[in-house]
């Protein structure tokens, strides 16, 4: 093949190839295969005039400048940790940010290793047996466990029930995944922030493939019924799905012992904080539906000379080249973040996991008693043990008290004409003095 005289040298045409391909296809030229709005067109020019460098860090330190500077007191899925600088030392090594993926096992050992750790923490965790080496982030691993529902279960149905506090964007993302095979997410009630049992026992008469519950819930409130809905779902032969995080595992129940099937759920509170949406995602399942974890698994075998050797145990082909054969479509993993959350955990150690998780119990619970003695301010607007965060009521309009405390320096969820949603950890706890000030000036 002749080097081509324009575009990228690593995909070499010349103008005769480039001929023969749109005929190939019937078209006329390269730009005939995109349809790109005219308003998004880009038209050679980006607009932006060229300065020296002081100009440039003085601009964009004025535009930083003019973000709010708020305290966070939200969570609803992301939170945020402190992150031991030691994570960010070792994850910053050369050899970790310069491998993006693992196709050459036999130069990435440490990489591996990395991951092999990372899935031994979600498997002792879990209680289950496999866990893969991250997903993108929670609503994915949801959207895999569905479809994953299909296949190991023996029941025609086609329905799969999630709580109606489901999160929106996880329900979203849900939804999609089903629309593929034609699955049908509907949701089962829950009462005071967790799950009705006997909504739920309704709502499975008839066939089901997948009933998924949260441990803690979005609310914040800890599910006290979890082995009452894994029974449900045993006894209606449809798989169990629980959602959680490393940090609420390290002190909850074990999954395993209430029935899990699979979990699914996020692990970026572990190595990188809120991060603004960037997420990491959990899935372990049973040993018995090993062929059919999505993404990727690390294992440990031995090399020519006996020694212990990682490689990448399952990444199914199909879900490279063959998508109508693949079980998923997710044939990549977090491996850079999954990286900073066993380095993470490994700093903790299993007493500062557990320390740091009976850390999201205290203060959440103490900061709610606080709450409540504030004039107007009713808190937990659930009568539950919490982790993290809790509902709370309040007598003025919700939308205005969040308002007025977005003017004090912080920012809380609105969940409800009178409700706020209000997440305490480690990192914000300086903060809490401040913020309960803040809440009896605006309640």
């Amino acid at each position: 093949m002749t080097r081509q005289t324009r575009g990228s040298p690593y995909a070499p045409h010349d103008a005769a190839d480039t001929e023969a391909m749109l005929s190939a296809v019937g078209a006329d030229s390269e730009e005939d295969l995109f349809d790109i709005p005219e308003p998004v067109r880009f038209d050679g020019d980006f607009g932006i005039e060229a300065r020296d460098e002081r100009t440039v860090r003085r601009q964009t330190e004025r535009a930083l400048g003019r973000n709010d500077d708020l305290t966070e007191f939200m969570g609803r899925g992301h939170y945020d940790h402190y992150v031991p600088a030691l994570v960010d030392d070792l994850a910053s090594r050369q050899e970790f940010l310069t491998s993006y993926t693992q196709y050459q096992p036999e130069v990435a050992q440490g990489f591996l290793q990395a991951l092999f750790e990372y899935q031994s923490m979600l498997v002792e965790l879990t209680g289950l047996d496999v866990a893969n080496c991250s997903m993108y982030d929670a609503a994915s691993a949801l959207g895999e466990a569905a479809t994953l529902s299909q296949r190991v279960r023996s029941v025609s149905g086609d329905r799969v029930l999630v709580p109606d506090q489901l999160r929106e964007g996880k329900r979203a993302v849900l939804e999609q995944y089903a629309d593929g095979p034609d699955l049908s997410v509907e949701t089962y009630p829950t009462e005071a922030g967790n799950v009705d049992v006997d909504g739920l026992t309704d709502a499975l008469d008839g066939d089901a493939a997948m009933v998924y519950a949260e441990n803690p819930t979005v609310t914040g409130a800890i599910e006290e019924s979890l082995g009452a809905v894994g029974d449900l779902a045993a006894d209606h032969d449809a798989l169990f799905v629980l959602g959680s995080d490393p940090v609420a595992l390290a002190l909850l129940e074990r999954p395993a012992d209430v029935g899990a099937d699979v979990v699914v759920g996020e692990a970026s509170s572990l190595g990188l904080g809120t991060a603004y949406g960037m997420g990491m995602g959990i899935f372990a399942t049973r040993e018995e539906h090993l062929r059919q974890v999505p993404g990727r698994l690390v294992g440990v075998s031995e090399d020519a000379t006996d020694r212990r050797a990682f490689t990448l145990t399952l990444q199914t082909r199909e879900q490279h080249i063959r998508k109508e054969r693949a079980t998923s479509n997710i044939c990549t993993n977090q491996a850079l973040l999954a990286l900073r959350a066993a380095i993470h955990a490994a700093t903790l150690g299993p007493d500062g996991l557990v320390d740091l998780a009976e850390d999201c119990v205290r203060l959440a619970e103490d900061l709610a008693a606080r709450l409540d003695d504030v004039s107007g301010i009713a808190a937990p607007v659930h009568d539950r043990y919490h982790f993290r965060e809790f509902q709370a009521r309040t007598d003025q309009p919700a939308s205005a008290v969040a308002s007025d405390l977005e003017a004090e320096g912080f920012a809380v969820h609105v969940v409800g004409d009178h409700r706020i949603q209000v997440c305490v950890t480690d990192a914000n706890e300086p903060a809490i003095d401040r913020f309960v000030d803040a809440v009896e000036e605006v309640a």
